[in-house]
């Protein structure tokens, strides 16, 4: 039995039979009784729309990505800044009923009150209205936690005038399904500060507080009142807790998300076994591996490193006792250039202007790491967009940056809908790539595509480096490769085969206004790969494109050959053509005589 599946039955086997979300929906529900129509029509509950426990997974699997549900639940954090909150806890507890991890997230927000907690239990209510702010739906909480676990229960302090309150709200899927309800009952308790103790807030009546109690104490992970009111005790005067357990597990039994294999991070299991694409040696596939592109895939560190745009001032996100550490990828770019867009938003709104920084990868041309990240108010929505096609080399190592707020993220805020805004957007990043590009791609070795640049570009190199230089060359880089040969790279735009890389796979270097159009000689050959000491390019990965270019030399040679046998055949036929019409000529004459001959009078 793996170990993630040890204790899974719960307390008193309460847990849910089955524990991997994408199947935790299927279930048959129980028609509701016809004595209990009967008694909703006397009180008048037949009058209110019911909510069925289903909805709560159906409601969830918006989230395609765990680590999306946890970037809502960290939105909610920082939506708190402006009510004072510093830092957002993200990290693993043990439910003590059955010893099974717990996902924990703690702010130091400003709370909430007993409404605010009912509103946010509530589906699809919101108060955030803002234009700052990133949640508005009113349905992220209910929407991340249900796709992270099965239950989740809330622990929040605030102090609102005099008055300071404490309250505690559980959303269980779990206390829905085993006891086979047919409408959704979200047990919540409040109390009080009052003289210096906590006291009882009774709402309605005291036996409805009392059954609240506990339903709460027999579903989750607390045994007693002590001990959910020892949960407040790292709250401070004012924050929220949220612990959400019973997680989902894969199809294998083990839990999704993994705290065993990084003490400092939270892994995506089932994303983690990624690797790059075949053609890589060891060492360049660590390389790739180790990419915040590729790593946000599986680790939550890397993930949120880059999921705010702007580095916050007095705010932290601290994982598993660490804080995250936040990276901009703006920052990250070489040869970085700004581009203004202008998208056509409605006929009668204000004039949007948005700023697309567009760069060099740092890594280039070593790594082929491209794409758009595209953020919505200050947050990351898709990362690493391949606007072009993955196999095309042009747009390779180009990575750009833009916030986009003129367009709404989907509710999952993980993609944007396809709207004809959104499509002029995809339309405009590609000809942004494309004609940074064009301009630049001879910034980190490949050859322009400007015939102007193109030119300068080889004149430099052969100024620059002599035949004896670039066997100098060519030998040193041998040796600071261990032996690596060199090879062709292919030319995108045009039917020029040799590609040029810079030394150490780094940007050429240049000095003040000529720094785009003219480079050093040094480490460049017009017919030679570059490979410093921390080089990575494979020799089957060169040998491959090796291949490639011979196939197209060989294909290209086939083509002459034919075009030069097409054009001997139509010669030929020219040739016979005008054969014929001498002919044809002849023939003529030769009909004249004959009608001349049959006209001539007898003698």
């Amino acid at each position: 039995m793996p170990a993630a599946m040890a204790g899974a039955g719960g307390s008193g086997g309460r847990a849910l039979d089955c524990r991997s979300f994408w199947k935790a929906g299927a279930y048959e529900a129980p028609a509701a009784p016809t004595r209990e129509l009967h008694d909703a029509l006397e009180t008048g509950d037949f009058d209110r729309a019911r909510v069925h426990p289903k909805f709560l997974h159906t409601n969830a699997t918006s989230h395609k990505w765990a680590f999306g549900a946890i970037a809502e639940l960290l939105d909610n954090a920082v939506d708190e800044i402006c009510n004072g909150a510093t830092f957002i806890k993200v990290d693993k507890s043990i439910n003590l009923k059955d010893n099974s991890p717990m996902l924990i997230f703690q702010d130091d927000g400003g709370g909430m009150d007993p409404e605010g907690v009912r509103q946010c239990m509530s589906l699809g209510f919101s108060t955030k209205k803002s234009k700052t702010t990133i949640g508005q739906y009113g349905n992220g909480f209910k929407t991340s936690t249900m796709r992270l676990g099965a239950d989740a229960i809330v622990f929040t302090r605030a102090i609102r005038g005099s008055n300071v309150t404490l309250s505690i709200g559980l959303l269980s899927y779990t206390f829905l399904r085993r006891t086979m309800k047919d409408d959704i009952v979200v047990p919540m308790l409040d109390f009080k500060i009052q003289d210096g103790n906590i006291v009882p807030l009774v709402y309605g009546s005291q036996g409805d507080w009392d059954s609240s109690l506990k339903i709460i104490l027999d579903w989750s992970p607390f045994s007693s009142r002590e001990e959910l009111l020892q949960q407040f005790q790292d709250v401070d005067s004012h924050g929220t807790k949220v612990a959400i357990y019973n997680l989902w597990m894969n199809d294998d039994g083990l839990l999704e998300l993994d705290f065993e294999d990084d003490d400092e991070d939270i892994l995506l299991r089932d994303q983690g076994g990624a690797s790059a694409s075949g053609g890589f040696r060891k060492l360049q596939k660590e390389m790739v591996e180790q990419h915040i592109s590729h790593r946000l895939r599986f680790s939550l560190r890397a993930y949120t490193s880059i999921l705010y745009l702007r580095k916050f001032n007095n705010f932290q996100i601290i994982l598993r006792g660490k804080p995250v550490e936040q990276i901009s990828i703006n920052d990250e770019l070489k040869f970085k250039k700004v581009v203004t867009y202008k998208p056509q938003v409605a006929h009668d709104s204000h004039v949007v202007s948005v700023n697309v920084d567009v760069g060099f990868a740092k890594e280039a041309p070593v790594l082929g790491i491209f794409g758009m990240n595209v953020y919505h108010k200050n947050r990351l929505i898709m990362p690493f967009w391949k606007v072009l096609q993955e196999g095309s080399s042009r747009g390779r190592s180009v990575v750009g940056v833009l916030e986009a707020n003129f367009i709404e993220p989907a509710h999952d805020k993980q993609d944007f809908e396809r709207t004809p805004l959104f499509i002029r957007l995809e339309t405009k990043l590609r000809q942004i790539i494309v004609d940074f590009w064009k301009e630049k791609c001879h910034l980190i070795g490949y050859q322009p595509v400007n015939p102007h640049l193109r030119t300068q570009y080889k004149a430099t190199l052969k100024d620059s480096a002599g035949p004896g230089t670039r066997v100098q060359q060519k030998a040193s880089s041998a040796r600071n490769t261990g032996g690596l040969s060199s090879n062709l790279l292919p030319e995108t735009y045009d039917d020029v085969a040799a590609v040029g890389l810079a030394a150490n796979g780094s940007h050429l270097q240049s000095s003040g206004q000529a720094q785009e159009n003219s480079m050093e000689s040094e480490g460049l050959d017009e017919d030679l790969v570059e490979i410093g000491s921390h080089g990575v390019l494979d020799p089957n990965f060169i040998e491959k494109l090796s291949e490639e270019n011979i196939a197209l030399f060989s294909r290209r040679e086939e083509l002459r050959q034919r075009d030069t046998q097409l054009k001997q055949m139509i010669g030929d036929l020219e040739h016979e053509l005008e054969e014929t019409k001498m002919k044809c000529c002849q023939l003529v004459a030769e009909l004249k005589v004959r009608k001349n001959q049959q006209h001539l009078p007898y003698m």
